[in-house]
């Protein structure tokens, strides 16, 4: 996931990734001047992308003998309105993007949130009238979607850092249950939407992701994002416990009271982001997750997502690679073959080039949310 690389071009993330021995990258496309501040890689041109721009993006990674997909993680149905229609206008940008790149002809998918609406998560039924909400936004995007061949994938991160760590709340987008996901697929029937799921979320909240995957419906599961997480034994988790979010209170208090409190928004609950093999273990079973997965037929790529706070966080170039390199390394045995003298690798026989023959041969206009609604 190119989100590592913020301040790098295109082409240096494919370099990077080739010589990782990746097959393959979620190029991170978040646009100029949005809400968020933690992640804003944005490794392709949105706002003069057209047919040609398509046909070099994609001859630059069959060069490279790479796959890719596109994504932007922002908040659709709540916050800001004036934000929230842009980035809605932006998904729709993506959306049309991945067509022109030969969207599920390619297995080029759009990432997304969905994001959560807290004015009306206040009200009774809250979680229920966000339900409805998403319906109100998505149901027209998901039809766009679906005319034009591309699938859209949420991932299921609660977003917990979102809001400022005075806000009670840590549910800050709508599919980061189980329970909400199953729920969405049900209000709107289309299997142009499905799910990029990153076990460290459940990890972290106490939920065992293997059986979250045992209970998922597969043909919902189109990416693993490879992430972990190390659950933290620290005071403060004893102190507020593991169930709700730690709380803002006067500083002066807290000290009097000996009461550990958060230091900024990211800081609510008690877990340390990981690569899989980098630093130490982590609270995943990696071998139960990737073997359940294999039982339940899963074909997909798994997408190393680094934000370890050993790797990715030091803003050190060599750290994240080694971050990199030490989840390829740690998943090869349980995803790839041993290949005689050459150890547990990805068989190239299994490489398809992206089809430049699926990609259209003429433009569409942009269209905005308020043209589709």
């Amino acid at each position: 996931m190119s989100s590592a690389f913020p301040g790098l071009s295109l082409e240096e993330v494919i370099q990077r990734a080739a010589s990782l021995g990746a097959q393959g990258i979620e190029v991170c496309v978040f646009r100029h001047g949005g809400t968020r501040t933690d992640h804003i890689a944005t490794h392709l041109d949105y706002e003069n992308f057209g047919p040609e721009e398509a046909r070099r993006t994609v001859e630059a990674f069959n060069k490279a003998g790479l796959r890719f997909s596109i994504g932007a993680y922002e908040n659709l149905i709540g916050g800001d309105p004036q934000a929230r229609k842009a980035n809605q206008n932006h998904l729709l940008r993506l959306i049309r993007m991945a067509h022109l790149m030969g969207g599920d002809a390619n297995d080029v998918k759009v990432g997304t949130f969905v994001g959560y609406n807290h004015e009306l998560g206040s009200m009774d039924r809250g979680f229920e009238r966000n339900l409805e909400e998403y319906e109100k936004v998505f149901r027209p995007i998901i039809r766009y979607a679906e005319d034009l061949g591309v699938t859209i994938l949420y991932e299921n991160c609660p977003m917990e850092g979102w809001r400022p760590a005075t806000a009670p709340t840590t549910y800050n987008n709508l599919p980061a249950t189980l329970a909400a996901r199953k729920l969405m697929y049900a209000i709107i029937d289309s299997p142009n939407h499905g799910e990029t799921y990153d076990p460290s979320h459940d990890a972290w909240q106490g939920t065992d992701p293997v059986e979250v995957i045992k209970r998922s419906d597969m043909k919902r599961i189109h990416r693993i994002h490879v992430k972990g997480t190390r659950n933290l034994s620290t005071e403060a988790r004893i102190y507020w416990g593991s169930m709700y979010p730690m709380q803002v209170v006067n500083p002066d208090l807290a000290k009097k009271a000996g009461v550990p409190i958060c230091s900024n928004e990211w800081d609510r609950h008690h877990y340390a982001a990981k690569m899989p093999g980098f630093g130490g273990t982590d609270s995943i079973d990696w071998t139960a997750f990737i073997e359940t997965l294999n039982e339940r037929n899963y074909k997909g790529p798994y997408v190393l997502e680094n934000e370890a706070i050993d790797s990715k966080a030091t803003g050190d170039i060599g750290a994240i690679m080694q971050g990199f390199q030490a989840g390829i390394l740690c998943l090869a045995p349980l995803i790839w073959p041993l290949s005689p003298g050459e150890g547990y690798r990805y068989d190239r026989k299994d490489y398809k080039p992206l089809d430049d023959s699926t990609l259209p041969k003429k433009d569409i206009p942009l269209v905005t949310i308020d043209q589709l609604t």
